[in-house]
């Protein structure tokens, strides 16, 4: 097991997480949001990251990690791919993606609207599970730096989505 950080252009703190596995584009980890909690998938796009980081902070981790045997769960079915592919297979797997783009604080949860060029037109997913379809805010495909799978949130979303659309499907009939 390898716990690395990553400095990402752009954002203030690093990120932490598992490395599971890589390629020449993406970074796959078992993302670690604070001290030693294993919380969902996450990818970085290389091209964003100024710095990794294996030092004492995630050597120590790691150790916690190993006394308390903690099982690394694999993220199934999932292949490295390029942006548009991954968010697609995200939306299929689970029925929406969440992404970050430059802004490290901002989470967006959608689902594909259209794409235009380089510019991905989501259907804006909120907090509260609702589906906003006339969200038609423009985002660049290249400026997006990580996309996240399974993390507590993004389920807990998913499940308010899955509600809201049972719901609104229950009250036309």
């Amino acid at each position: 097991m390898k716990v690395e950080s990553y400095k990402i252009k752009g954002w203030k703190e690093k990120e932490t997480g598992v490395l599971i596995s890589e390629n020449d584009d993406w970074i796959l980890v078992n993302h670690i949001p604070v001290d030693y909690v294993i919380d969902g998938f996450k990818l970085y796009r290389k091209k964003f990251i100024k710095k990794r980081i294996n030092g004492e902070s995630e050597k120590k981790i790691e150790r916690v990690l190993n006394l308390k045997n903690k099982n690394i769960p694999a993220l199934k079915g999932f292949e490295f791919n390029n942006v548009l592919e991954t968010l697609k297979w995200s939306e299929k797997k689970y029925g929406l993606f969440e992404f970050q783009d430059k802004g490290e604080t901002e989470l967006f949860y959608g689902k594909i609207n259209r794409t235009e060029n380089d510019i991905l037109i989501i259907d804006m997913i909120k907090s509260n599970g609702k589906i906003e379809e006339n969200y038609d805010f423009e985002f660049s495909i290249k400026k997006i730096h990580s996309i996240t799978f399974e993390t507590d949130y993004f389920e807990s979303v998913r499940l308010l989505m899955n509600d809201e659309i049972k719901n609104y499907l229950q009250h036309r009939v």
